[in-house]
């Protein structure tokens, strides 16, 4: 009997007991028995630690208004599996999900009786998602890496139509390093022979040193981005704004993606676009109309102007600061009203001492379905700790931020993805 989607869910999140193993042995092996069909696509491969998604997206919308096939894989989801594996900005279906699982699992079996590992969870969506693009004929796959760079399961990629590396920081310190050296070695990993490399303006000089040290080493081409940009206006309903580059000048662009960050996302994919278009049909109204069009839910999202409500997925310490500059800028004469979950593993210290800088009040909750979040008791000695007020279920610590807000206010959800995206889900069965 053939699977069900269920099934399929059942079967991928199954395989999270097998853990996080960084290295290509069992995703080559996978891939092979599977007759490799991430070989037969065009990928754009995005690493970085911040606005990888963001970029892809942009990318993504580009390439889609240029009337190009387009396979977008991101990670994690917000609100439904299957947002993570796109076609034209449309998520694969339960039936395809279904049926592709059952070719991988199939595959694994096999796999497994020639003495392999069992492969992780990200290893399985990865193989699922090679599979279903080739399946579909896609003319470009935009391609997230899930963790670091050079062992995460999508670096199987061997000839990238297209390597950018976005912004690097301090995250995931426990399994790519203490330093933004280490963690930049590791994003350098996509990197390939020969292959051109669109590197993002970065915090730190010693993310630029490593990253052009392995160019050098690869013979790779590396295009460095300047940020010469001029904000022409930036208000809750988008961002206008011009800017140059060695090879154009652009005036008036207009995103909806919220934050000065975007607009540096947003000059990650007008570089892909520079190189694209040497290649492809891809003229300059689809980067305008891509711009506009982009879309990336979770990230200083305005799910609800009245009352008015904000998402946003910073999970890190170069995030939240990210998100404290936004509502400095956009909400700066507004009562904050903070509803906050952050996973265990993450430096919680830093980042509840800044959200704590530009809220009036902030409510700690238990960040939903995960095995990384905090337990009740642990999240309530934090909130005691920080002098924060606590609600275990976020459901409920939506309502009292509601419940609370005046006409002066604004609800902020953040903290982590795997908050908002339930919260944005919830959000939008009240409004």
């Amino acid at each position: 009997m053939s699977m069900t989607y269920e099934q399929a869910l059942e079967y991928i999140h199954g395989s999270y007991k097998f853990g996080v193993k960084l290295g290509l042995e069992n995703i080559k092996k996978l891939l092979e028995i599977m007759g490799n069909p991430q070989k037969d696509l065009k990928v754009i491969h995005v690493a970085g630690t911040n606005g990888k998604g963001s970029t892809c997206a942009f990318v993504n919308q580009v390439l889609v208004e240029a009337g190009y096939k387009v396979g977008l894989y991101t990670s994690p989801y917000l609100e439904i599996f299957n947002e993570r594996i796109k076609i034209n900005n449309n998520p694969i279906s339960n039936d395809e999900l279904a049926i592709i699982t059952e070719f991988v699992r199939d595959k694994v079996e096999l796999m497994i009786a020639q003495g392999f590992n069992h492969p992780t969870e990200f290893e399985i969506v990865t193989a699922i998602a090679f599979e279903y693009f080739k399946r579909m004929n896609v003319d470009f796959v935009v391609l997230e890496v899930g963790l670091g760079g050079r062992f995460d399961a999508t670096n199987v990629v061997e000839n990238p139509e297209l390597c950018i590396i976005t912004s690097i920081g301090y995250d995931h310190m426990d399994i790519l390093g203490q330093t933004i050296e280490q963690i930049a070695y590791e994003k350098a990993g996509i990197i390939k022979e020969g292959a051109t490399v669109i590197l993002a303006v970065q915090r730190y000089k010693e993310a630029v040193d490593v990253i052009s040290r392995v160019c050098k080493e690869k013979g790779a081409n590396l295009v460095e981005m300047s940020s010469e940009y001029k904000i022409i206006n930036n208000s809750l309903d988008g961002i206008v704004f011009d800017c140059i580059t060695p090879k154009s000048i652009y005036k008036n662009l207009e995103i909806k993606l919220l934050g000065t960050h975007q607009v540096e996302n947003a000059l990650n994919c007008i570089y892909a676009f520079e190189y694209l278009r040497e290649k492809y049909n891809i003229d300059t109204s689809s980067l305008v109309n891509g711009l506009l069009k982009a879309k990336w839910n979770g990230r200083f999202e305005v799910i609800s102007k009245d009352p008015l409500v904000i998402l946003d997925g910073a999970h890190n310490v170069d995030g939240m600061k990210v998100l404290i500059d936004n509502c400095r800028w956009y909400l700066k004469d507004k009562k904050i009203i903070a509803i906050v979950g952050i996973l265990k593993d993450k430096e919680y210290q830093e980042m509840l001492t800044l959200i704590k800088e530009i809220a009036s009040e902030v409510i700690f909750t238990v960040v939903p379905y995960q095995k990384r979040a905090f337990s009740t008791a642990e999240a309530k000695d934090v909130a005691v700790s920080y002098q924060l007020e606590f609600i275990k279920d976020f459901r409920e610590a939506i309502n009292m931020g509601l419940k609370r807000a005046e006409e002066n206010s604004v609800i902020l959800i953040c903290g982590s993805l795997y908050l908002v995206g339930p919260a944005r889900t919830y959000l939008k069965s009240i409004f």
